[in-house]
């Protein structure tokens, strides 16, 4: 779709590039969904993508993913294995969930190739797989502040709301640190849809860390992810019990799932995904 408000698009090529962000602008990235509908507020697009930042990088506290990530590149897409690598590297089985991720989104793999992890992150909306993978893999996101400096933030702290997050006007996303124990954990993933190529209705993934803890992150399902902790891998009661504390408006309600829905059908999953890790144990 033309945007036909804007006047100008400036290629980022260092940070001083992006002091230009104020309420007019937006940052481009993929522009998967920038493009996709009327953005009448806006006269500048700020393209983040000549700033030259490598896709995936790891460093001896875990996995940097940049913010223009593609989706492709988080899933290990490549010719002959379009629907991704079962892991990143065979040392990270946590990666695994990269790829189911991104294949919950059901998008084409042109999409792939052009929307990016950062844009599915800030978008912050609740069937937001990408961004659920990140939470459940307990990442951080680092954030450059309009004046300077850096802030860090774990991910599950992002999202306030459908559509809604703590980024402040100005504010780039720069990256999402993974650490190397949630790259180490074992993990599993179930996902249901009230139609086989509908949006996902609930998500719900599982992390079991060497030391036997777990957390079990239900997103889709939810207005934004929501983790649920464990010392060692629970009971269905346990799972229950947990999900059972959540406050009732947690539980989106749209054309592709009633809350009353979402709620029972996240609790089979998430018995699922807690028994699957007490396999793995």
């Amino acid at each position: 779709m033309d945007l036909e408000t804007v006047r100008e698009v400036v290629l980022a090529r260092d940070r001083a590039d992006l002091a230009q962000l104020d309420a007019g602008s937006a940052v481009l990235a993929g522009g998967t969904f920038l493009f996709s509908e009327p953005h009448d507020h806006l006269d500048r697009l700020i393209d983040i993508t000549a700033l030259g930042w490598a896709p995936l990088r790891a460093h001896a506290d875990g996995l940097e993913i940049a913010a223009t990530c593609t989706l492709a590149e988080l899933a290990g897409a490549a010719p002959g294995r379009e629907l991704g690598s079962a892991l990143l590297r065979p040392d990270w089985p946590g990666t695994a969930l990269f790829a189911q991720a991104c294949r919950a989104l059901l998008a084409s793999h042109k999409i792939w190739r052009t929307a990016t992890v950062g844009g599915n992150v800030c978008l912050s909306l609740p069937a937001g797989a990408v961004l659920g993978a990140l939470v459940a893999l307990d990442a951080t996101a680092v954030i450059w502040p309009r004046g300077g400096g850096e802030r860090r933030i774990p991910l599950r702290d992002f999202v306030t709301g459908p559509g809604e997050n703590i980024l402040a006007t100005g504010a780039v996303v720069r990256s999402f640190l993974v650490p190397t124990a949630s790259l180490l954990a074992r993990t599993s993933f179930r996902k249901i849809a009230l139609a086989p190529l509908g949006r996902s209705g609930a998500v719900v993934m599982g992390r079991r860390t060497a030391d036997g803890r777990c957390a079990i992150t239900v997103t889709a399902a939810t207005t934004r992810p929501v983790v649920l902790e464990f010392a060692a891998v629970p009971a269905d009661f346990e799972v229950a019990a947990a999900l059972a504390e959540l406050e009732p408006d947690v539980w989106f309600d749209d054309p592709h799932g009633a809350p009353d829905w979402r709620a029972h059908v996240t609790a089979l999953l998430a018995a699922e995904v807690a028994a699957e890790l007490g396999e793995a144990a």
